[in-house]
C-alpha cells in the first residue's frame, strides 16, 4: 500500500469504501458553499478523509460569536480580522497538505453559483439561508450534480440527500421559501454546537457515499433530529412528486432562482443585527483610497481581504466591513433601508 493511502487505512477498511473506493474520494472535487457551523465541520471532516480538491466558499468574516460551534476558528482568526474562507483554507492545508484547497471570498447569488459548481462533483450545503440552498437546487437538478442539504437552529437539525433525476429534489420538500419569522433563526432559537456536529457528520457520510460511488447506499428521506428532545425522524417524499409533474425545478425544469425571479441584493443576517449590501452588478473597491475617504469618519483598519470602519452617524454607532467586490456588511441594524441609506452615503455606490 502507497504511503498516501495507508493515511486512509482506517476508512479503507470501512465496508463499501475499500481501496478503489478511497481512489475515488481522492479524484473527486466539492463545492463547499458556507463555511460557517455546518461547514467548517464539513470541510474538516472531508479534508481528513482525503476529498482530493475542495472549494470553500463564504462571504463573511470570523467574529467571537462564532468560537463556541465554527471548529476551524479560534482566537486569533478573530483579531487577524480574517474571512472564513480564508482562515478556513489555512486550517485545512495544515490538516491534509495533499488536499488541493480553493478559497473563495464571496457572496453566493444567481451570477456566479454556476461558475463556482461547475468543475465539482457533489455540492455541499454549509449555509445559513434559503436563499442560497435555493440557487444550489437549481444548479443541481439543471446539470445533473449531485448536493446534501443541511440546516441546524436551536437543537434540531434536518438534512436530505438530492440525487437528480432520481431523488426528490429541495422544492419537492420546500416549495417556497419561508417567510420572515415563520422559521426559528439563531438569533432568535440559538444553536446548540452539538446539533451541528451531528447534522454536518450526516451530510459528510452522505458525501462520502457518492463520492465512493457507493450511491444505493444514500439516504432517500428527509432526516430530522432533535438532539434536546431525543427525538429523530425520516420524511418520506413521494419519489414521483417530480414526475408527476408537481415541482417547478426539477419536473418543469423552471430555474426561478437562478433566472433571478426570487432572491434579493440585501439580506438581513442571522444573530448579528447586520446587513449585507450587494451593489448590482458588482464592483471593483480601492480599499486602500476607500480607507482614506473613510479616516475622517471613524477609526478604520483593512487588510488585503477587508477593510472595517467603526463609525457613528445620526448618534448610533455602526461598524462597516467592505470587501473588495463592493459588498458590505453594517452591522448595528436590521432594518435594510437603512443599510442601503448608510452604504450610499459612506462607500458612494
Amino acid at each position: 500500500m502507497s504511503t498516501n493511502l495507508e493515511r486512509y487505512s482506517r476508512q479503507m477498511r470501512v465496508p463499501g469504501i475499500g481501496k478503489a473506493g478511497q481512489e475515488r474520494i481522492m479524484a473527486s472535487r466539492v463545492t463547499l458553499c458556507g463555511v460557517g457551523a455546518l461547514g467548517t465541520v464539513l470541510a474538516n471532516t472531508l479534508v481528513r478523509a482525503g476529498v482530493g480538491f475542495v472549494r470553500v466558499v463564504d462571504r463573511d468574516f470570523v467574529e467571537p460569536s462564532n468560537l463556541q460551534r465554527q471548529v476551524l476558528f479560534d482566537e486569533s482568526d478573530v483579531t487577524g480580522n480574517l474571512p472564513k474562507s480564508e482562515a478556513a483554507a489555512t486550517k485545512l492545508r495544515q490538516i491534509n497538505s495533499t488536499v488541493q484547497i480553493e478559497p473563495v471570498v464571496a457572496d453566493i447569488t444567481r451570477t456566479n453559483i454556476e461558475d463556482l459548481c461547475r468543475d465539482a462533483d457533489l455540492i455541499l450545503d454549509g449555509t445559513d439561508n434559503f436563499e442560497v440552498r435555493y440557487l444550489i437546487n437549481d444548479v443541481s437538478v439543471k446539470h445533473g450534480k449531485p448536493w446534501v442539504y443541511g440546516g441546524a437552529v436551536g437543537t434540531e437539525g434536518m438534512s436530505m440527500t438530492i440525487l437528480p433525476g432520481e431523488t426528490p429534489c429541495l422544492r419537492c420538500v420546500f416549495e417556497a421559501s419561508p417567510g420572515p419569522g415563520e422559521v426559528g433563526t439563531c438569533e432568535t432559537a440559538g444553536v446548540l454546537a452539538p446539533i451541528v456536529s451531528v447534522i454536518a457528520s450526516f451530510q459528510a457520510a452522505e458525501a462520502l457515499k457518492i463520492l465512493a460511488g457507493k450511491r444505493e447506499t444514500i439516504n432517500r428521506e428527509l432526516f430530522v433530529i432533535n438532539l434536546w428532545d431525543n427525538t429523530n425522524r425520516r420524511v418520506k417524499i413521494a419519489p414521483l412528486a417530480g414526475r408527476k409533474g408537481k415541482c417547478p425545478c426539477c419536473a418543469r425544469k423552471q430555474f426561478e432562482w437562478l433566472d433571478g425571479e426570487h432572491g434579493t441584493q440585501t439580506s438581513s443576517l442571522c444573530g448579528r443585527n447586520a446587513v449585507q449590501v450587494t451593489p448590482k452588478g458588482g464592483t471593483k473597491l480601492d480599499l486602500g483610497e476607500l480607507r482614506r475617504q473613510l479616516e475622517a469618519s471613524g477609526a478604520v483598519s483593512a487588510n488585503r481581504f477587508l477593510l472595517k470602519c467603526n463609525l457613528t452617524d445620526a448618534g448610533e454607532g455602526y461598524e462597516f466591513t467592505v470587501f473588495p467586490d463592493g459588498r458590505a456588511i453594517i452591522k448595528g441594524t436590521d432594518d435594510v433601508d437603512r443599510a442601503r441609506t448608510l452604504y450610499a452615503k459612506y462607500v458612494g455606490h
